[in-house]
């Protein structure tokens, strides 16, 4: 896994809003961009995609995240098998944990040992479409999981494109591990900065990896990417510029108040700053918080400047770090922002 150079891959993120995704999706194909990515919050992603898949030919796309502990194994592999049938082939499965309390308490599920438990949905996942895209007997059986029922009249048939990339996004080192254990990728989180990620991250991701492939894991024979997101804020005016870098501060302290993120602020010596956050969170003083963003903070883990500027400052942190790169503004930013950040990418 040696660190891949320039250029880097352009996705794209749309919200997984019926009213817009349409619209959304053919602006990111006119626009040239490679991935179009859809997360999932109060809409599901992989129906908005299957949208998408009719109104585009070229564009990949990919959910980012979809909540794995929200399904089962087989119900993820028919959602993302739909997809990829009705894009040709151009479905890439970006999956996430999500915390306890939403998996155990809004979908009813269960989430013990979320790292281990990954580790054999994926490989769950891969066998149901083995025996889809093979017609090979299903016979999986682990610790969390088993399926080894698979009768004709529930099989899709094959696809002439392969099963879909599995990505994986992961915060604390089991998962992150995980990642680089079983998947096609690795996602990182928006809130993370270049040296965290390339000191403490990409390491025990790149470990994992070697470790698959010296094993001859069969999905190794696909690239591994290393998916980036950054937080931005672009204007195209100094007004612009101004709101969007307030409301991505707000942002910025939301992130950095949850003790899950507090290791890559202590990465930088802003343990104190968690702490004042978190105690300000508790009362829901958000406005308050967004102020506490000081501006060594907000270079340390954003970009902002003009359209231009920020292009060159992602294109300088990320090239040879990750394999493709996503922009994201702050709510309340004019979307067309992203696609304009990474139109003036492609040309660096």
């Amino acid at each position: 896994m040696d660190r891949p150079a320039a250029p880097l891959a352009l996705d794209v993120t749309a919200a997984a809003d019926p009213g817009t995704i349409l619209a959304a999706a053919e602006r990111a194909e006119r626009a040239g961009m490679d991935r179009l990515v859809v997360s999932e919050t109060a809409h599901n992603p992989f129906l908005q995609l299957a949208r998408a898949a009719d109104r585009t030919s070229a564009i990949e796309l990919a959910t980012g995240v979809a909540i794995a502990f929200a399904r089962t194994p087989m119900t993820l592999a028919y959602e993302a098998w739909g997809l990829h049938e009705a894009s040709g082939g151009r479905a890439v499965i970006g999956l996430g944990s999500q915390v306890r309390t939403h998996i155990e308490k809004r979908f009813g599920m269960p989430f013990d040992r979320p790292a281990a438990r990954m580790r054999e949905y994926v490989h769950a996942v891969r066998a149901i479409w083995a025996s889809w895209q093979t017609g090979e007997r299903l016979r999986f059986r682990g610790e969390f999981y088993t399926h080894t029922v698979m009768t004709p009249v529930f099989a899709p048939g094959p696809v002439a494109a392969g099963v879909p990339r599995i990505l994986l996004a992961g915060v604390g080192p089991l998962m992150t591990r995980t990642a680089g254990a079983v998947a096609d990728g690795f996602i990182v989180h928006p809130f993370s900065s270049v040296a965290y990620l390339a000191e403490q991250v990409l390491p025990v991701v790149r470990a994992a990896r070697a470790e698959a492939e010296a094993a001859g894991a069969e999905w190794t024979a696909r690239p591994f990417e290393i998916v980036g997101n950054v937080l931005t804020a672009a204007g195209r005016t100094e007004e612009e510029l101004a709101a969007n870098t307030v409301a991505l501060r707000e942002r910025l302290a939301f992130y950095a108040s949850t003790p899950a993120y507090l290791p890559v602020l202590a990465a930088h010596g802003f343990e104190a700053l968690h702490e004042e956050l978190h105690r300000l969170s508790l009362r829901g003083r958000w406005q308050e918080m967004g102020e506490l963003i000081d501006d060594q903070v907000l270079a340390v883990f954003a970009v902002t400047g003009s359209v231009a500027e920020v292009a060159r400052e992602v294109h300088r942190r990320y090239a040879g770090v990750a394999t493709r790169v996503s922009v994201h503004s702050p709510a309340g930013a004019d979307p067309e922002l992203d696609l304009a950040v990474l139109a003036a990418l492609r040309t660096l």
